[in-house]
């Protein structure tokens, strides 16, 4: 992983918490990596006799959830420069919205984001908002073959490549699949604007703990999850803490 190890300064506040950092930390990293509730997390941690009601880890997560989402992409590289885009729809309170989702080439969540329609607007709202929160210009971009695409880029990156065919766009289709297991354990999203914030958080966390296992030898993949694990307890301010204690 290319990921430095430097602690990050900018780690949370827990002013006014009285659990500690370790236990807040610990219970956010359990319900965005694993599909489980609030209530199953809580049982999880009285297993461990730490006494936390649901309610607490609900907050908890919307509070530092996205926080620590952007600590751990301040980590990353630079994205690759070859851009996979995929929409996918998904049913919020009953009704059809569409979840875009972008990724490089090496399967990184560039962004995602939730939008009513997938028509030519969506597209090039979802390019702009894309180039601006990257801050980079892709070489290639890959998509179906949803004419809005076409539209969108040709108005918003038009000197980049666009490949247009639904074959090539198996990495960012197969990145929906974790989204797909939350959405089902959840029973589906009750509003846009709850299904954006937990999205992007989960983007953002989930991904961090999900190495491309296939492809590595087991001594690899512990040693690489011990560096992964390392970078979350500085991005969330645990290794701060510890060293103050």
């Amino acid at each position: 992983m290319r990921e430095g190890l430097s602690v990050d300064s900018a780690s949370p506040s827990y002013k006014g918490h009285r659990y500690p950092v370790e236990v807040i930390s610990h219970c956010v990293w359990l319900y965005f990596r694993f599909p489980l509730s609030f209530r199953e997390v809580e049982e999880l941690m009285l297993g461990r006799g730490v006494v936390v009601s649901y309610e607490t880890v609900r907050r908890w997560c919307a509070k530092f959830g996205q926080a620590y989402a952007n600590g751990l992409r301040r980590r990353r590289p630079r994205p690759g420069d070859k851009w996979h885009l995929d929409e996918v729809f998904v049913k919020i309170n009953g009704e059809r919205k569409y979840l875009w989702r972008a990724v490089d080439q090496d399967g990184t969540v560039l962004d995602i984001l939730v939008q009513n329609r997938r028509d030519t607007t969506a597209a090039r709202r979802f390019f702009r908002r894309l180039l601006k929160r990257t801050g980079a210009v892709p070489r290639v971009v890959v998509t179906d073959k949803l004419h809005s695409y076409g539209a969108a880029h040709r108005e918003v990156m038009p000197s980049v490549e666009h490949r247009s065919h639904k074959s090539l766009n198996n990495r960012a289709e197969n990145s929906h699949q974790p989204t797909r297991q939350r959405e089902r354990a959840m029973k589906g999203f009750r509003s846009a604007g709850g299904a954006q914030r937990f999205l992007a958080a989960f983007s953002g966390i989930s991904p961090h703990f999900r190495p491309r296992r296939h492809l590595m030898t087991a001594h690899n993949y512990r040693a690489e999850m011990t560096v992964r694990f390392a970078i979350w307890d500085q991005v969330t301010g645990v290794v701060g803490r510890s060293a103050e204690a």
